[in-house]
């Protein structure tokens, strides 16, 4: 348990920072507003440019673990969107619901973790994983859109849609990423500085901003961030380990890191796009924080019992 809580505390700890500062009126909600637009707009686009400009596609194709990792998120963002939507009938609402139970923080907490339990061999399947949230964050943006939109007619919720993935910061900035690592080429020095400047104020600055929006109450928020935060944390990796060991049959490895990293609790991106689009983020801000400190636990179980195979 000792080295998960050396990864979770700093993601513990920037949120606490956030929220103190926000109690004591150090930073008010004009700086949360300010601070979560140069997240969205600069820092967080910074980080995903960079992460993807400096992977290779040869270490990212492996099919076993793609579709092991890749149908578990699926399957419990599909879970909790279906039962959100049940219960509130808003499609836009439920997609957060399920990209909150669905998003790991790979980039963040599943690299580190990964290359303590597996050595390095469990980098791949980390960076591989970082690139699938990426795909369920797209998924949910069309969703979104789609809900926000369900009053206009088909065709121009479609080219709704096209406008918004083609302008959302935060999908533009993997593929321009992806597309940059594929053409060899090399960032003049002075811009990479810039672009990895801006990419390491991303974490903190929004972990910060999930501190600030915890200040804020609503029951019926908290009710709901438990109900995610179980699917998140127990749902998610059972079913990892099922499709990657029982069906897929997938290497040790594999396993290993298909359940360690779906065992991770959720990212700040659900976070960032519910602020994108204007959102509410107190559920959402909670899931971090409940999944986060949660994570101590059943990540210890899950490395506990992949040393025991």
């Amino acid at each position: 348990m000792f080295y998960v809580f050396n990864v979770v505390f700093p993601v513990f700890a920037l949120i606490l920072i956030g929220y103190v500062c926000g109690r004591t009126g150090k930073l008010g909600e004009s700086a949360s507003t300010e601070l979560n637009r140069f997240v969205v707009w600069l820092a967080l686009p910074a980080q995903l440019f960079h992460f993807a400009s400096s992977s290779s596609w040869q270490t990212l194709w492996q099919p076993g673990f793609i579709a092991a990792f890749f149908l578990s998120c699926l399957a419990v963002f599909i879970l909790v969107l279906v039962l959100s939507w049940v219960r509130n009938r808003d499609l836009a609402a439920a997609s957060f619901s399920g990209l909150s139970a669905s998003y790991s923080n790979t980039g963040y907490m599943g690299i580190p973790l990964c290359v303590l339990a597996l050595g390095q061999d469990g980098l791949a399947p980390a960076i591989i994983s970082t690139f699938i949230v990426f795909v369920m964050f797209a998924l949910a943006t069309v969703l979104i859109e789609i809900g926000i939109l369900s009053h206009k007619k088909s065709h121009e919720i479609f080219w709704s849609v096209i406008k918004s993935l083609c302008t959302n910061p935060l999908l533009i900035a993997p593929v321009a990423g992806l597309l940059w690592a594929s053409t060899d080429l090399v960032l003049y020095d002075p811009l990479e500085q810039v672009i990895a400047f801006l990419a390491a104020a991303a974490t903190p600055c929004a972990l910060v901003s999930i501190g600030l929006f915890l200040m804020q109450k609503e029951r019926f928020a908290s009710q709901q961030a438990w109900g995610i935060s179980i699917a998140k944390l127990i749902i998610q990796p059972v079913l990892a380990w099922f499709i990657a060991g029982p069906i897929l049959n997938l290497p040790e490895l594999s396993v290993s890191a298909v359940v360690i990293l779906a065992a991770l609790p959720t990212g700040t991106g659900p976070f960032m796009l519910a602020q994108y689009y204007q959102g509410d983020g107190r559920m959402i801000s909670r899931v971090v924080l409940l999944t986060t400190i949660g994570s101590l636990l059943t990540l210890s179980l899950f490395l506990w019992w992949n040393k025991g195979i």
